[in-house]
């Protein structure tokens, strides 16, 4: 049973006085690979202009639940709903145009240009009426500016630093126009400064650009002080949802990481900053 322990305030914006339109939401939903059950009778919603971490401990079942959420697997009860429909109803091409999904480590195809791989996200809204056009180059070269992937558009994917790959993806995510962006750990094998990079960046899409993000992250400093909102789950359910100072909690990291720590105030911003002391158990 999920204990929702706050309302959706942003810490660092003021929130709208009339009540968000939900984009996304599971009902219900079970999944599972084969016969073993991840995630059992959960509901989840996320609100537009939202920026969302899910967080917990490792094998909780967060990666599968934003798979389900991205239409990737498809629950064996319950249903995930897109704008109010049932996702499993809708179109590979439809949900393609306003739901990007970046797993965990993307794979391009070797030799694979980076600006190749941004022109593959218009691919949504290409079809035998409507063929390439100026209006899709210009997409497309606004989002290697806009990331800063310009000058390296003629190279290799498979050439780039990690950091710099992490942001062709997010390019093409942005050259496909969704306004809904689902990442799986995109700081994975990221050193600090990197990571930092890419968070950056995914914020300039939620402000700027008024992206509602949901992303999977393990570092819960990182995800307290980039998102809004926390979902932590914990054996395939969800048990807290709120800001992150609700969220974070020492009593919550002991129930959830199994983990004695100190929850104290970051210097930079403000918001909650785990200490570890010991595990529990």
């Amino acid at each position: 049973m999920t204990l929702d322990i706050g309302t959706e305030l942003l810490h660092h914006a003021v929130a709208p006085a009339e009540p968000r339109r939900v984009r996304l939401a599971a009902e219900h939903v079970r999944l599972a690979y084969d016969e073993q059950v991840v995630v059992d009778d959960l509901d989840l919603e996320l609100t537009e202009g939202s920026f969302t971490a899910i967080v917990g401990p490792n094998g909780c079942g967060k990666s599968t639940l934003l798979r389900a959420l991205g239409r990737l697997l498809r629950p064996t009860s319950g249903q995930v709903l897109l704008d109010g429909r049932a996702i499993a109803r809708t179109s590979t091409r439809e949900v393609a145009k306003v739901l990007g999904l970046l797993p965990q480590t993307p794979v391009a195809p070797e030799g694979l240009t980076v600006g190749d791989l941004v022109v593959r996200g218009r691919h949504p809204h290409q079809s035998w009426l409507r063929q390439w056009s100026r209006d899709d180059e210009a997409v497309v070269a606004e989002a290697l500016a806009w990331t800063d992937m310009s000058d390296l558009a003629g190279r290799p994917v498979d050439a780039l630093s990690g950091g710099q790959r992490q942001r062709a993806w997010i390019s093409m995510a942005l050259a496909q126009g969704t306004d809904l962006l689902l990442l799986d750990e995109p700081t994975t094998y990221l050193d600090l400064s990197h990571q930092i990079d890419v968070l950056d960046l995914v914020a300039r899409l939620h402000a700027e650009r008024g992206r509602t993000v949901v992303l999977v992250l393990h570092d819960l400093n990182l995800a307290a002080r980039y998102a809004q909102r926390l979902v932590a789950m914990k054996d395939g359910a969800l048990v807290a949802s709120g800001t992150p100072a609700e969220v974070l909690t020492e009593e919550l990291l002991a129930g959830v990481f199994d983990l004695e720590a100190r929850v104290l105030a970051d210097p930079v911003t403000g918001t909650p900053m785990v200490v570890p002391v010991r595990r529990l158990r």
